[in-house]
């Protein structure tokens, strides 16, 4: 006699169609308590038949990110098992976009949500996601400002909690695996002084400046006076308190402005981290003309920037980083990234790849935000909590995988001194 379908197994149907695969490479508890899958696979619970209905009406990514961010799917144990299984699987697996379902799978979804009384209107998308990106000009400055508040302005107290002391919230540079996060990132800040050759006195802008690590490290340090730049309020007035709590608003000056409102240069050394990938191709021309323009003859700029490996795409604004995370961002290949510094007439000294030190970083945030679930919860909301461990695991899989990259890209506006011959001179 034929094993009866439970909703469970039939969960797995439908998740296999998503996926675009034969089976399922996890273990599926329904709401019911039913189990299908493997039993030795990552337990993934589907909660409520509204996740599966949002399944129906998004097929994908999108559908599945909006049932986790809501609550409706989790994954009770190991995250980055789960995500691993499921990322390796299907169209997941696939680089570029995700591959819209055909008119065939839509209609074995949907008679698996019938089966299983699923069947409804299109359930409002969670509060976390951003309206960013669907009014306006995109990269305007009105847009870019919302779409920058949008992720930063979450909570100052959020953010330290996932951090960690340093504030830094970019990828760290790492001895060993060994190494500790804040020791890591002060590698990092360290690293970045040298590439530029910071000297007592030495005119720095900052941008994109985040809570003032960076400016801070180059006064204490390097005694060099830093302007930073960022669109979040919130973070500007942590690094205006951090300035004055060490005593250096002499050396350094926070500013709420938009890159493109800079005038006051020339300045002798630039640093962009983690800034560019709010930049946009359409804009990213400009961004390095404008930058080589602030700098001095000579002065050198470090441009550290998420890449993207997997060639050359458009950004789907239907997936979970852009509706969720960072609205209308857009990360470039390395070689465009050189291209355009190239176009701006500025020199490449050198380029450092730091992918594998991304992936050590975001997991280390993710051991801190599980540590103070309660703590972040309470601070941002239970919604915002799961963006932020969906979004840091799933991104360190994508560096592990080599589908994303970072790197530093080191360059000098002509004129002034030479380089020196040899990159050991930072290193």
């Amino acid at each position: 006699m034929a094993k009866s379908a439970t909703a469970a197994s039939r969960l797995a149907d439908a998740l296999a169609v998503v996926l675009g695969t034969d089976g399922i490479p996890l273990r599926l508890r329904a709401w019911d308590g039913t189990e299908a899958g493997p039993a030795d696979a990552p337990v993934v619970v589907f909660r409520s038949r509204r996740a599966l209905r949002r399944m129906l009406w998004s097929p994908g990514q999108l559908g599945l990110s909006r049932a986790y961010v809501a609550g409706e799917v989790d994954a009770p144990g190991d995250i980055f098992d789960a995500f691993s299984a499921l990322s390796s699987a299907g169209k997941f697996a696939e680089p570029g976009p995700f591959r819209p379902p055909t008119a065939g799978e839509v209609f074995a979804l949907l008679r698996t949500a019938v089966r299983l009384g699923a069947l409804g209107p299109n359930p409002a998308p969670p509060p976390e996601e951003a309206r960013v990106g669907r009014h306006g000009r995109r990269h305007s400055k009105g847009r870019d400002a919302a779409a920058i508040s949008h992720h930063y302005d979450v909570g100052n107290d959020f953010y330290a909690l996932v951090l960690g002391p340093s504030m830094v919230y970019s990828c760290a540079v790492w001895e060993s695996e060994e190494t500790g996060l804040d020791a890591a990132q002060t590698a990092k800040l360290d690293l970045v002084c040298r590439k530029l050759g910071l000297k007592p006195g030495m005119r720095v802008l900052d941008v994109g400046c985040g809570w003032g690590s960076f400016a801070l490290h180059a006064a204490r340090n390097y005694g060099a006076d830093v302007v930073g730049v960022t669109l979040s309020v919130e973070q500007a007035a942590l690094a205006r308190k951090r300035a004055a709590d060490a005593g250096l608003t002499d050396r350094v000056e926070i500013r709420v402005q938009d890159y493109r409102d800079v005038d006051d240069g020339p300045y002798d050394a630039i640093s962009s981290i983690g800034m560019s990938e709010h930049v946009g191709r359409e804009q990213i021309q400009h961004y390095t003309a404008r930058l080589q323009g602030l700098l001095r003859p000579g002065g050198r700029l470090l441009n550290h920037a998420i890449s993207w490996n997997a060639g050359t795409t458009a950004p789907d604004p239907d997936s979970f980083i852009p509706r969720y995370v960072f609205p209308d961002g857009e990360m470039l290949s390395l070689a465009d990234m050189v291209a355009a510094l190239e176009a701006a007439d500025l020199e490449v000294l050198d380029v450092e790849a730091l992918r594998r030190h991304y992936a050590l970083t975001l997991r280390a945030w993710v051991r801190n935000l599980e540590e103070h679930w309660d703590e972040a919860v309470r601070l941002a909301g239970v919604g915002r909590a799961r963006v932020w461990r969906l979004y840091m695991a799933a991104s360190a899989l994508g560096f592990e995988s080599g589908i994303t990259g970072v790197n530093q890209v080191l360059v000098q506006r002509p004129g002034g001194e030479e380089p020196p011959l040899r990159r050991s001179a930072w290193l």
